[in-house]
C-alpha cells in the first residue's frame, strides 16, 4: 500500500538536507508556508540542521518579526548560507535582513521578474533565457555606475547573469540551476497531493517552483489549510499536480492575508460592490496621487507600486472619474480595487477586492515584460539628474527593487511620485485666499543627488525606448528628456527656488513652465 503523502511540519523540515537550494513560495503574508518554514527554525535550535542553505526567494516572506514569520524563523547564523532574492525588509524580517547587509550570509538582489523566469527555465532544463530586462541597471554587470546586485562584501561576485551579444545586440544572459526542495502554500489537497488555490488571493509562481524542484531531481513540500476527499478538486482547479508532490503538511492555522479572516472577494469566489476607500486627507500624498491620476486615461493598464502611488485608487473612486482603468500588480490580481490604497484596507499589497483576473506571477511578468502595461505609478528613494532612479539600497536601508525593474521596463507611461525631500520635512497647504503650497521646512535628506547607489532605472534608456517618463512631487513636475530632468510645473505659491534649493545638481527648467492645477491642492477637487 502507498505510504500516505500527508505528513507534519517538522516531518516536512526534516527532509531537507544541508546544502540545499530551496525555493519558497508565496509573498509578505499571501500564501506563505508558514509551518514549515517555522518548523525549519525549530530544527535548526534544537540540532543546528539543516546547515549552509541556499535561499531562492523571488518574494519575500513574513509580514512581522514578533513573533517571527516568514523568513524570519531562517535568521540563524550558519543557517543560510546564501539567499538570492528581489527584496528585503528590515521592519517585517529584521534579523535575516541584518544577516544579509552586514555579510553574515552571501547576498543577491535581482529583479523580481527575472527570478521567476530562472524557476521557469529551470523547470524546462534549459540553460537560461536572454532578455533586455535590467541592462544599463544594477543588474548588468558591465554598466558604469549603476551599482551591484551583490548586497554586501562578503559576498562573491555573480555568475548568475552577465551581457552576452545576440545577432549582433547586446543582453542579459540569465543561468538557471538546479533547486534540490520546493515549499510552497496552497488551500487545498487531496490524497493524491493535488494542490488547489481557491482560497488564496495570489499563486506567485507555485506551480513553476514545484515543477523546477521536480525536474531537478528535488522534492516538493505543500503546505496547505485542507484536506479534502479523493476527486473531489476540479481538474481545472488544480494548481499543482499530486505527481509533482512528495509531501503535504495540513496547516488548519493558515492565514488568507494578515488582515484576518477570510475574504472571499479577494479570490473570485464572492463578487460584490467594492469597497468603499477612505477619502485620501489633504496632505502632501494626495496632491501626489491626484497629479498622477491626471496622466490616466481610460482603458489603461495600471501597475501600481508601493508608497504615494498606491493612493490612485482611492482618487479615482471619490472623484468619481470615468473609466474603465484596469489596476494590475505583479502578484497576481487585475482589475476591480486593489487592496492596498486605503488608510483602512492596508497589509495586503498584491491582491484586488473583486478582480477580474488573478493570473501567476509568470504571466504577469511575461505581459509587462512585453509591453503590456499603460502606465506604472511607482515611488523612487534617490533620482539622478539624467533621471536614473534608486529605489533599492539607499541611506543604509537595504531594500531591493522587487518588481520594480520588471514594472518600469517597457511600461509605455512611467510616472515617479513621492515627496522632494524626505525626512520630516513640513508642508503646508493653505488654502485661503488664494491656494498655495508652503514649505515651512524641507526633508533632512536629498533624494535628487548627483550620484545615487544603485540604478534601477535607467534615464537615458527609456529615452531611447521612447517611454514617457514624469517625476510627480509636490510641489513640482518634471519629465525626462533626451537631455536628462526638466522642470515643467511648479506649485502654487512656490517660486522656482525653493525646488532648485532641494536639488543636488542644476535643473533644466521648461521655457513652458506652468503652474500645477489648484484643484489638486483644495479640500474639494471640483472647485477651480
Amino acid at each position: 500500500m502507498r505510504a500516505s503523502k500527508f505528513i507534519t511540519a517538522a516531518e516536512a523540515a526534516a527532509t531537507v538536507p544541508s546544502g540545499a537550494t530551496v525555493v519558497v513560495g508565496g509573498m509578505v503574508s499571501m500564501a506563505v508556508p508558514e509551518a514549515v518554514l517555522k518548523a525549519l527554525g525549530e530544527r535548526f535550535e534544537a540540532e543546528a540542521a539543516p546547515r549552509d542553505l541556499t535561499m531562492f526567494l523571488p518574494n519575500r516572506q513574513g509580514w512581522k518579526s514578533e513573533p517571527k514569520t516568514g523568513v524570519e524563523h531562517l535568521a540563524h547564523e550558519g543557517m543560510v548560507k546564501r539567499v538570492i532574492t528581489a527584496t528585503f525588509s528590515h521592519r517585517d524580517s529584521p534579523r535575516f535582513a541584518e544577516l544579509a547587509s552586514s555579510g553574515k550570509m552571501e547576498a543577491y538582489s535581482f529583479p523580481m521578474g527575472c527570478l521567476f523566469k530562472v524557476l521557469r527555465e529551470q523547470a524546462t532544463g534549459s540553460p537560461g533565457f536572454f532578455t533586455e530586462v535590467g541592462m544599463n541597471t544594477y543588474a548588468d554587470p558591465e554598466a558604469e555606475g549603476a551599482g551591484r546586485t551583490e548586497v554586501n562584501d562578503a559576498t562573491p561576485p555573480s555568475d548568475l547573469v552577465r551581457r552576452m551579444e545576440l545577432d549582433g545586440k547586446p543582453y542579459l544572459f540569465y543561468r538557471t540551476f538546479p533547486v534540490h526542495v520546493a515549499i510552497i502554500r496552497g488551500t487545498s489537497a487531496d490524497p493524491a497531493g493535488n494542490i488547489s488555490m481557491e482560497g488564496e488571493p495570489v499563486d506567485v509562481g507555485i506551480k513553476y517552483q514545484a515543477m523546477a524542484a521536480r525536474n531537478s531531481g528535488g522534492i516538493v513540500i505543500a503546505v496547505v489549510k485542507h484536506k479534502v476527499l479523493g476527486g473531489s478538486i476540479n481538474p481545472r482547479m488544480v494548481a499543482v499536480p499530486g505527481i509533482w508532490v512528495d509531501h503535504v503538511v495540513v496547516d488548519p492555522d493558515a492565514i488568507q492575508t494578515q488582515l484576518g479572516g477570510h475574504d472571499p472577494t479577494l479570490t473570485g469566489q464572492l463578487r460584490t460592490e467594492n469597497p468603499k476607500l477612505e477619502p485620501l486627507p489633504l496632505d502632501v500624498r494626495k496632491i501626489v496621487a491626484r497629479r498622477a491620476t491626471m496622466e490616466l486615461q481610460p482603458g489603461d493598464v495600471i501597475n501600481l507600486g508601493v508608497g504615494m502611488a498606491s493612493g490612485i485608487p482611492a482618487i479615482v473612486q471619490e472623484e468619481d472619474l470615468e473609466g474603465p482603468f484596469h489596476f494590475s500588480t505583479e502578484h497576481g490580481g487585475l482589475g476591480g480595487m486593489p487592496a492596498l490604497g486605503s488608510p483602512k484596507k492596508t497589509g495586503a499589497f498584491g491582491a484586488h477586492f473583486n478582480p477580474d483576473c488573478i493570473l501567476d506571477s509568470m504571466e504577469v511578468f511575461d505581459f509587462y515584460h512585453g509591453g503590456g502595461l499603460d502606465v506604472a505609478g511607482l515611488g523612487f528613494a534617490e533620482i539622478r539628474a539624467d533621471g536614473s532612479v534608486n529605489v533599492g539600497d539607499f541611506q543604509g536601508n537595504l531594500r531591493g527593487p522587487g518588481g520594480f525593474v520588471d514594472i518600469s521596463h517597457r511600461a509605455k507611461k512611467v510616472l515617479f511620485c513621492g515627496e522632494l525631500t524626505a525626512g520630516q520635512s513640513d508642508i503646508r497647504i493653505v488654502q485661503e485666499p488664494e491656494v498655495r503650497l508652503e514649505i515651512a521646512r524641507d526633508g533632512r535628506h536629498r533624494k535628487f543627488l548627483p550620484k545615487i547607489k544603485q540604478v534601477n532605472f535607467h534615464g537615458p534608456t527609456a529615452v531611447r525606448k521612447g517611454q514617457v517618463v514624469m517625476y510627480i512631487t509636490e510641489r513640482a513636475v518634471f519629465r525626462l528628456t533626451a537631455s536628462g530632468l526638466e522642470l515643467i510645473e511648479i506649485a502654487p505659491g512656490v517660486e522656482i527656488d525653493a525646488v532648485k534649493s532641494a536639488i543636488a545638481f542644476e535643473i533644466a527648467v521648461s521655457p513652458n513652465l506652468k503652474r500645477m492645477d489648484a484643484r489638486l491642492f483644495r479640500a474639494d477637487p471640483a472647485t477651480a
